[in-house]
């Protein structure tokens, strides 16, 4: 997508497993830069979180799609005290309610950040010296 972001990083902390038969796609998806979700290949619905059977239709085809990489501010908290040397603090983890599409996804943002409930944010990509990319969010100015 043109107007997502790709931000170089020396290491992504933990590196997702990208050949997971039911979250593989959204990695490969942000490879290139795009936020993708599960969709049913028979009736269309979204299937997230990612499943093997459409709980609309029961049919077991599915395909990945792009969705817009904008949402809302629904909820989050700033982590304050380190669990983990791969996760320096201070963090935000934030919950964040998708555009034009009726799902959540959680995602941080770097530091200590002041934020609304409703304030909009953009995915931008993580993307290690390997090309390992895993969407995050930053605040839109």
């Amino acid at each position: 997508m043109s107007n997502e972001v790709f931000n170089d990083v020396a290491a992504l902390p933990l590196l997702p497993a990208e050949d997971d038969h039911d979250t593989g796609g959204f990695f490969a998806a942000a490879r290139r830069g795009e936020l993708a979700l599960r969709f049913c290949g028979a009736c269309g619905q979204l299937l997230h979180l990612p499943r093997q059977v459409c709980f609309s239709c029961g049919d077991t085809r599915s395909e990945w799609r792009a969705v817009p990489g904008r949402g809302r501010v629904h909820a989050w908290t700033t982590v304050t005290h380190q669990v983990h040397p791969a996760f320096p603090t201070p963090y935000t983890v934030v919950l964040v309610d998708l555009e034009d599409v009726d799902a959540r996804l959680v995602g941080s943002l770097p530091g200590q950040v002041e934020l609304e409930v409703g304030q909009p944010v953009r995915v931008r990509f993580d993307r290690a010296p390997d090309g390992t990319t895993v969407p995050a969010w930053e605040v839109e100015a």
